[in-house]
């Protein structure tokens, strides 16, 4: 199935290239540059964002519930794989982008349905060609742990 994306929807590439990481999730948080889709899609949105750090809030409802009623362990792996990776964007320089090389996620106990969470994710290194981060996905009512996470991306400066 092919997702049509309005062209005023993206940002081009060269825009992209003008800013550093940490500048292009500024926009993002404050509205001036359109945020992930799948963001939408499964109900979470950007919080908050330092140099080496982000935050997402989110909700899982039913449409993220496997066969069994419990919520998808995709739902945590995305939650987790965008909060890593953008905070390894946080620490891009302009010029560069990244993109996940690989992840890795820890289910420590179901989330309810309903619950809202946050879930952060702090750089642990940031070089010329790699960037690791860690993640934590919590409960906002009681800091309750519900997974973990840890990433490695590439960081490169892309092909003309």
């Amino acid at each position: 199935m092919k997702v049509a994306h309005k062209t005023s929807d993206l940002l081009s590439h060269a825009a992209l290239l003008s800013m550093s990481g940490l500048d292009f999730m500024r926009g993002i948080l404050e509205g001036r540059i359109p945020g992930p889709p799948i963001a939408q899609t499964l109900g979470y949105r950007l919080s908050s964002v330092k140099e080496g750090y982000v935050s997402f809030h989110g909700v899982p409802e039913f449409n993220a519930t496997n066969p069994m009623g419990t919520v998808h362990g995709g739902w945590y792996g995305t939650l987790l794989d965008s909060a890593m990776a953008c905070a390894v964007m946080t620490r891009v320089p302009k010029g560069s982008i990244y993109t996940t090389l690989e992840y890795k996620i820890s289910i420590i106990r179901p989330i309810p349905l309903g619950q809202e969470i946050v879930c952060e994710g702090v750089t642990d290194h940031a070089g010329r060609s790699t960037g690791v981060a860690r993640g934590e996905l919590r409960a906002v009512s009681d800091n309750t742990l519900y997974a973990t996470g840890t990433t490695t991306c590439l960081i490169f400066t892309p092909a003309s």
